[in-house]
């Protein structure tokens, strides 16, 4: 039996630029190329007797996109997925800072 260790490895190799990255869309002349955050992981394993299984799993978040028109670039980014990450970040950063300054007082 194969090493799914390996195997899933091998597979994982173009898996990552090709999901943070879609395919360019041209719409109206406008070309569109979506960003997404991907991460993912994989386990796998085997007894002596042969028996084996694994498994995995990911998740994506969509960031934006880029977007040219002619000559111009820029990043158009996704206002909902920024409040998804942007919210809970500044409350565990606010509570942490909170906390540091109160033991900085004592």
């Amino acid at each position: 039996m194969p090493n799914i260790a390996l195997e899933l490895g091998k597979q994982a190799t173009s898996f990552g630029v090709t999901s943070a990255y879609g395919e360019q869309q041209d719409v109206d002349g406008v070309r569109i190329v979506p960003v997404a955050l991907v991460w993912a992981g994989y386990g796998g394993g085997s007894d002596e007797q042969g028996n084996g299984g694994g498994g995995g799993g990911g998740y994506t978040l969509p960031l934006g996109a880029y977007i040219r028109r002619g000559d111009d670039l820029r990043f158009d980014p996704n206002l909902v997925s920024l409040l998804a990450v942007g919210i809970p970040f500044v409350w565990v950063a606010g509570r942490a800072l909170s906390r540091v300054i109160r033991a900085l007082k004592k």
